[in-house]
């Protein structure tokens, strides 16, 4: 994702690499790949057993909480968007059809109604089939 941003730098999709702020993209982009993405696959393993898909389901919920907490002072992860908020809108849509329980997540309510409102996720989702 960052060297993707980094082929347009004038949209901003990443800090400037060297600076702290790409090491806080970095850091963000590495826990929602290992401590949210990775806790989905699971759930998505049709043999799963029922007994250990509250595990899995506890795991996420606990890690969105965090997420929840760090987007009360912002709309964005780092405030500004950057891929860091695409890859975070892409696992957290996953919680919609695992119908796991987020009604007291509200920060990352707003943010998910946030990142469905920009014309270019809508875009991808038309261009995916995907609803929005």
């Amino acid at each position: 994702m960052q060297w993707i941003a980094d082929q347009v730098p004038e949209k901003r999709l990443a800090p400037p690499a060297g600076t702290i702020e790409r090491y806080r993209l970095q850091e963000w982009l590495t826990f929602i790949g290992t401590e949210i993405h990775k806790q989905f696959s699971p759930l998505f393993n049709p043999a799963l057993p029922e007994e250990a898909k509250p595990l899995f389901q506890q795991k996420i919920l606990d890690r969105l909480a965090y997420v929840d907490r760090h987007l009360a002072a912002r709309d964005y992860v780092l405030g500004d968007f950057t891929v860091a908020d695409g890859y975070l809108y892409t696992v957290a849509r996953w919680i919609a059809p695992l119908k796991l329980d987020i009604s007291g997540l509200a920060n990352l309510d707003a943010f998910m109604a946030l990142m469905s409102s920009r014309p270019a996720v809508q875009q991808a989702l038309k261009a995916e089939s995907l609803p929005g």
